[in-house]
């Protein structure tokens, strides 16, 4: 006799056999989802669906629709992709995953790319989804993980094995192929259908599907060149420091030269910020506004004060507008779907005011700027402010780059920054490292150092974050006139020396704690590096302390 238990699933409770699997039972839940269900997670536990139940558990079932089933979409997609191009060209033919572009991801192939041939490609993973392939875990031992990437050529993953000292590895199989990814697995490639690849150039192309951000469609691509160039040149300057994966950061950690590596980078981050300041005061006759957008813990502060004191070097006399001094009251402040006060919106701006004082302070008239009290909810118009000759006003806010902001003002008075920590290093060719992960570790990091904040505390409202920045910043990024790159080649190391001690307070009965131990899981593979070496004047002093601004 089959021996039955009870269960919690998504909120509901069942009786199931005991030793059922999640995917065996994922079938009778598969018509309240619109995607295939990919990933579970039992008492608070992320799971893969050959997961056995054997006890009474609360069960969570999830597609691609959520965060954490998106990043298991994507991680099939990868190997699926890689199966395909093996198949197609020989063990010979690699793919780098680069980094996000336009709502996908950017890969490059080591052979000539065409329309055509990026089209068979396709055709070949539908072939192989067509076939639902079993995507099976294993465990090895670590040697020989290392042993049979050498044996592929894999260099970049068998080098980044160095540094995880388990006895053994979990690989994954995908017909005569074995992998390795660092977030859970969809069971099969027949869940893997939602994807669709984009021609970029003669060796790349963007790897595209449904997310939350795009209403779980794919839409069509949207090249964002200002993005795209800043991406190339800080893989160009990696290139050149021969440092492509966390793997050749730790080899410089290791050989104890990171004290030159830091100089380096720190240099080029001025040299960069400073080529922007010229080209500010090439143009100073019209150009009397600076404006400065960018997504949370991109390191605005820092930047914007930072270009201030470049551009009085160069006779130029900078004055600072805070956009959040020009809140509309707080009893005015629109609210969102839930009811709750919407801040991150641009009605919550008095885009009215900011325009009136503008325009006035460009005809060489005095204004009382306001300053917001964030206590009571109010405007105190305390700021005197007058732009004389060789003034220039710096505008900062979420909004900054939005055209409804000061449009009845001349383009040509504008000049416009969008600000982004991109991430240089993956973990390998087919594991990034997200742009959105390294704003995270800084914002962490920050929130406890100056407002107390615990890592949950950060967790809890970093969705909302995202989602503003997806609203009201990322949408207007293509508007800059210069897009800067504020993360360092290094930095990773310094973050987890900061972050990692920080995540490991997240009590396992937390809803957060799975997030963190997935940081926790990407940390352990990265060198700490020590902060003796980092100027006063560094980003990344912005969120581990120590700046001189």
């Amino acid at each position: 006799m089959i021996e039955e238990i009870k269960v919690t699933v998504n909120g509901k409770e069942d009786t199931v056999s005991r030793g059922i699997t999640l995917l065996q039972l994922s079938k009778e839940y598969q018509k309240d989802y619109r995607f295939p269900i990919i990933l579970a997670s039992v008492n608070n536990t992320y799971r893969e669906l050959n997961y056995v139940i054997n006890d009474p558990c609360g069960i969570t079932f999830y597609d691609l629709n959520s965060k954490i089933g998106n990043r298991s979409h994507i991680a099939g997609l990868t190997f699926l992709l890689v199966v395909a191009v093996k198949e197609m060209f020989g063990l010979d033919a690699t793919l780098k995953v680069m980094h996000s572009l336009d709502k996908g991801i950017y890969i490059e192939t080591s052979f000539p790319l065409t329309e055509t041939i990026l089209k068979s490609i396709a055709k070949k993973m539908l072939k192989l989804i067509e076939m639902d392939m079993a995507i099976t875990k294993v465990s090895v031992e670590r040697i020989s993980a290392i042993h049979y990437f050498e044996s592929i050529n894999d260099l970049a993953k068998a080098r980044i094995m160095k540094y995880n000292t388990n006895t053994y590895i979990t690989l994954y199989r995908l017909g005569n192929y074995y992998n390795y990814f660092y977030h859970q697995m969809p069971p099969s490639t027949g869940s893997l259908k939602e994807f669709k690849l984009t021609y970029l150039n003669d060796n790349g192309f963007v790897l595209q599907f449904p997310t939350a951000y795009s209403n779980n469609q794919i839409k069509p691509y949207t090249h964002h060149p200002n993005m795209f160039k800043v991406f190339k040149e800080c893989r160009d300057f990696t290139k050149l420091m021969k440092i492509e994966t966390i793997a050749d950061l730790n080899d410089i950690v290791s050989r104890g030269k990171i004290a030159d590596l830091i100089r380096i980078d720190e240099t080029l981050q001025s040299n960069r910020l400073l080529e922007v300041a010229k080209k500010i005061v090439e143009n100073k006759k019209d150009k009397k506004i600076i404006l400065l957008a960018g997504p949370s813990s991109s390191g605005k502060t820092t930047t914007t004060t930072k270009l201030c004191m470049y551009l009085k070097s160069f006779g130029l006399n900078p004055k600072m507008i805070s956009m959040d001094d020009y809140f509309v009251e707080r009893k005015d402040t629109p609210v969102n779907e839930k009811g709750e006060k919407d801040y991150e919106c641009f009605e919550a701006v008095d885009n009215s005011l900011l325009t009136k004082q503008i325009n006035d302070l460009l005809k060489g008239e005095k204004v009382m700027a306001p300053i917001y009290d964030f206590k009571s909810g109010t405007k105190e118009f305390i700021k005197k402010l007058k732009l004389d000759k060789d003034d220039i006003l710096l505008i900062e806010g979420i909004h900054a780059l939005n055209p409804k902001v000061l449009k009845e003002i001349p383009a040509k008075n504008k000049f416009k920054i969008y600000l982004s920590a991109l991430t240089e290093l993956n973990i390998d060719y087919h594991n990034r490292f997200p742009t959105t992960d390294n704003r995270l570790l800084r914002r962490i990091i920050r929130d406890n150092r100056t407002r107390g904040y615990n890592v949950v505390d950060t967790l809890k409202v970093w969705n909302n974050v995202r989602s503003g920045e997806e609203k009201y910043i990322f949408p207007y990024q293509d508007e800059a006139d210069v897009t800067i790159n504020t993360a360092l080649v290094y930095e990773l190391g310094v973050l987890k020396t900061y972050v990692e001690p920080l995540l490991y307070s997240v009590d396992e009965d937390s809803p957060y704690y799975e997030e963190a131990k997935r940081l926790l899981n990407v940390l352990r593979l990265i060198l700490p590096i020590p902060s003796e070496s980092i100027p006063d004047d560094s980003i990344i002093r912005e969120f581990i302390g120590g700046s001189c601004f």
